[in-house]
C-alpha cells in the first residue's frame, strides 16, 4: 500500500511540472511574438493639397487685384451663312436642251455674264407666232388704206370702213403681244434664232448648280439652273440657351471671331432673335448681319461674344498670376507664416499692360505676382 500511495505521488508532482512548463512556454511565445509586431500606426491629419510653404516668401512678390468694370459676355458659337435676301436664282423660261455651260459651283460671276445656252423649241414657234403677226399686220394696213381710197371715193359704206381699222389695230395688238413673249422667253426678235443666252442677273458667286451639259430643262417646272450668292454681306447663325437670352438684344452689336483667323475680330449687328425655342436643347435661333471682308466662307464655324446691359465689377491682376493647371486657371493667395493657398479662378480677358480680367477673388485680394515661378518652386 505504501509503494502505490508513493508511485502516485511521484505521478502527481510529475504532472505538476509539466502543466508550469507548459504555462512558462506560451508565455515566452507572447512576449516573442509582441516583440517582433509592427509599431502600432500614428495618424497625422495631412494638409490641404492646395495649401503650400516656402522657405524664403520674399522672393515671391505680391501684388493687390484692381477693379475691372465690364459688361457680362456670352460667347457662343455659330456658323456663317448665306443672306436668304441676296440669293438670286438664275431661271429660264424657255424649256430646251442645254448645249453650253459657262460657269460652275463657285465660280465668280459678274452681272451680265454668260452663263448657259439653251437650244429651245419654244423660242421657234415664238419667232414663227411673230413672223405671221408681222404678216398679217401688213396685210391689214394694206386693206385699211384701200378701204379708205374707196370710203372717199364713195365705193364702200362707212361699216365696212371701220371693220378695216379695226381689223388692223388687232394685227398691231398681236405683234406687239408676239415681240413680248419673245422679250420674255430672251429671245432677241432682231436676231431669230432658236438658242437662247442665259446671263447672270447680279454679280456674286455660284452656290448652287442643277445642270450639267446637255442636260434638259422645263421653264419654270425645272429646278433653277443656278443660284447666285451676293456674299458682300453674310448671316452669322447662333444657338443662344434660354438662360442668356436676357444679353441678346436686337439692335446690339457684338464681336465676331473666325476659328479660322482668330487673330481677326469683326463687328455684326444683331438682326434677329428667333421666336421659337428648339424644344429639344431649348436654344433660340440668333442672327447677326456682318459685311463680309471676302474671308468668311459658308458653313465656317464662328464665335460670336455677347455683352450684357449691366456691368459688374471684377478683379484684375497681371497675367502672369494666373496659372493654367489641369484645365483650370488658378492664383496664389498668401496665409501669413511662408504659406500660399492656391484659388481657383476664371480667367477672362487680356487686356492692356498684360493685365487679365478674373472672377473667383474680390478686388483688392493679394496675390503672387508670378505663380508659375512659385509652383516650380514648390515641385522642386
Amino acid at each position: 500500500m505504501k509503494q502505490i500511495a508513493l508511485i502516485e505521488l511521484v505521478l502527481c508532482l510529475g504532472a505538476a511540472a509539466a502543466l508550469v512548463s507548459c504555462g512558462n512556454v506560451k508565455a515566452d511565445s507572447k512576449a516573442d511574438l509582441a516583440a517582433e509586431a509592427p509599431p502600432p500606426a500614428e495618424v497625422i491629419p495631412a494638409g490641404g493639397s492646395s495649401l503650400v510653404r516656402v522657405d524664403n516668401p520674399a522672393q515671391f512678390p505680391i501684388v493687390a487685384a484692381g477693379k475691372y468694370e465690364a459688361a457680362p459676355q456670352l460667347n457662343v458659337t455659330g456658323t456663317v451663312a448665306p443672306d436668304v435676301s441676296r440669293n438670286v436664282p438664275v431661271i429660264s423660261i424657255a424649256s430646251g436642251r442645254i448645249i453650253e455651260i459657262h460657269a460652275k459651283l463657285g465660280d465668280y460671276v459678274t452681272k451680265g455674264q454668260l452663263l448657259l445656252k439653251v437650244q429651245s423649241a419654244d423660242i421657234s414657234g415664238a419667232f414663227s407666232d411673230y413672223k405671221q403677226a408681222l404678216a398679217d399686220d401688213t396685210l391689214a394696213q394694206a386693206q385699211l388704206a384701200r378701204a379708205k381710197v374707196l370710203l372717199e371715193a364713195g365705193a364702200m359704206a362707212q361699216k365696212d370702213y371701220e371693220v378695216a381699222v379695226d381689223t388692223e389695230a388687232k394685227a398691231k395688238v398681236t405683234v406687239e403681244t408676239t415681240e413680248e413673249h419673245l422679250r420674255v422667253l430672251g429671245a432677241d426678235k432682231d436676231h431669230p434664232s432658236p438658242i437662247v443666252d442665259i446671263y447672270a442677273p447680279i454679280s456674286g458667286v455660284i452656290t448652287d448648280q442643277q445642270v450639267t451639259q446637255a442636260a434638259g430643262t422645263q421653264g419654270l417646272a425645272s429646278p433653277n439652273p443656278f443660284t447666285i450668292s451676293d456674299l458682300s454681306h453674310v448671316w452669322i447663325l447662333c444657338d443662344v440657351f434660354e438662360n442668356d437670352l436676357q444679353n441678346v438684344k436686337v439692335g446690339e452689336y457684338a464681336n465676331v471671331k473666325l476659328n479660322a483667323y482668330p487673330d481677326r475680330m469683326y463687328r455684326a449687328r444683331i438682326d434677329n432673335i428667333g421666336p421659337i425655342l428648339d424644344p429639344n436643347i431649348r436654344t433660340a435661333k440668333v442672327r447677326l448681319e456682318v459685311e463680309n471682308p471676302g474671308l468668311m466662307r459658308l458653313g465656317m464655324f464662328v464665335t460670336a461674344t455677347f455683352f450684357g446691359q449691366k456691368k459688374e465689377t471684377h478683379a484684375l491682376v497681371p497675367a502672369t498670376a494666373i496659372l493654367h493647371l489641369h484645365d483650370r486657371d488658378w492664383v496664389y493667395v498668401p496665409q501669413g507664416d511662408k504659406s500660399y493657398r492656391r484659388t481657383e479662378v476664371n480667367g477672362g480677358l487680356i487686356l492692356a499692360q498684360n493685365m487679365q480680367e478674373v472672377t473667383g477673388i474680390d478686388p483688392g485680394t493679394q496675390v503672387v505676382k508670378d505663380a508659375l515661378v512659385l509652383e516650380n518652386t514648390v515641385e522642386q
